[in-house]
């Protein structure tokens, strides 16, 4: 028995379309890998509880922007250093060794609905007087506002909920502007390179879903 191997068609044409099936392949395996590490970083954030805003400032691109076998997937967040430290747990510390200072509900935004809290500084300039420093032996210290009503007898809870005052220094203390403490621990929420790794497993499978079917 004798068997006849032909080639139909050109050699090299095949293999330029076998090569061109590969570039759109990876560019097109790489994209949904992306875009998939960017959704599940995404419900990430917003299940640990930081909220819909900070989970949208996580982006991907993918490059270059044509099929090609060397293309390669880039997330990123448009906030990294508060994806950074939920991302590993962090302790925070005031740059100068003193104190944090944690703005209240009484503090506005310094750029408009969709700015920053503001300074202590910034705050003074603001306002145009200063804020009186009240130390605390135990429990955070504060920062005041005496410019308003001096005697009134309720004030900024440390998680922004009004309570009565029960001592009489209380009455006295004006309203609280910020609440200072040493540092701040931050918990680990997110485990993003746990994503990145099933996602970075699946790669092949993606590929090969994205291969040309002729």
């Amino acid at each position: 028995m004798r068997f006849n191997l032909v080639i139909d068609g050109s050699f090299a044409e095949i293999f330029k379309g076998e090569e061109r099936a590969a570039r759109v392949a990876v560019r097109g395996g790489i994209k949904d890998g992306t875009e998939q590490i960017k959704g599940l970083w995404r419900g990430q954030v917003t299940s640990a509880g930081l909220g819909d805003r900070l989970a949208r400032t996580v982006r991907s691109n993918v490059y270059p922007n044509k099929p090609s076998t060397n293309a390669a997937g880039l997330v990123w967040s448009r906030a990294p250093k508060i994806i950074d430290a939920f991302d590993r747990g962090v302790t925070i510390r005031s740059a100068d060794g003193f104190w944090l200072a944690i703005p209240t509900r009484n503090v506005r935004l310094s750029g408009g609905a969709r700015g920053r809290k503001m300074t202590p500084a910034e705050w003074e300039r603001k306002n145009n007087r200063r804020l009186h420093f009240v130390y605390q032996k135990t429990g955070p210290s504060f920062l005041v506002d005496k410019g308003g009503d001096p005697l009134r007898d309720r004030i900024m809870g440390r998680r922004g909920v009004h309570r009565a005052a029960r001592r009489r220094k209380f009455r006295e203390i004006g309203e609280i502007i910020f609440i200072l403490v040493p540092q701040v621990r931050l918990k680990k929420r997110l485990d993003l390179e746990r994503d990145a790794r099933a996602v970075g497993n699946r790669l092949p499978s993606l590929v090969v879903s994205n291969w040309p079917r002729s």
